[in-house]
């Protein structure tokens, strides 16, 4: 007789089980699964950088929980998040661009050809600005294979 426990084993082991493959890295960078910082997406290019959003603003996309200052952002993000979120699931987007991922200030952004790129520090950004078409052009070609590298 199989208990539940041998039973699971055996169908862990069975090769014709489909397992999910998960990627090393999460696809949102998010702390404690708050995407930037708690940072609405929409303010930045509303508002012209970074707002903090509220908790009564929220919304679940792709992992991570994503605040919003108003209702109006939050429907904006639900109806079109791909125009709005940041670029490389939100890691820094000079870190992509070389290769690998890190974290990001919402403090240190940029909007290039409507797209918003954070960094990892406002002296990253600095780097980065340096050649913006060159980055992307690096950054896009890495990912999203960066994340299970």
């Amino acid at each position: 007789m199989l208990n539940r426990r041998k039973l699971i084993g055996l169908l862990a082991a069975s090769p014709f089980i489909a397992r999910p493959a998960f990627a090393a890295t999460p696809w949102i960078y998010a702390e404690d699964g708050l995407a930037i910082r708690g940072t609405d997406p929409v303010a930045y290019f509303d508002e012209n950088g970074p707002v903090v959003g509220r908790v009564g603003h929220s919304l679940m996309w792709r992992g991570a929980a994503w605040r919003f200052s108003s209702a109006a952002n939050m429907a904006a993000f639900e109806a079109a998040p791909a125009r709005y979120a940041p670029q490389y699931g939100g890691y820094c987007a000079f870190a992509v661009s070389q290769g690998y991922t890190a974290s990001t200030d919402p403090k240190a952004w940029t909007i290039h050809d409507g797209k918003l790129y954070l960094n990892y520090s406002k002296g990253v950004r600095r780097r980065w600005a340096k050649d913006i078409p060159g980055n992307v052009a690096l950054g896009n070609a890495n990912w999203p294979t960066i994340l299970s590298a």
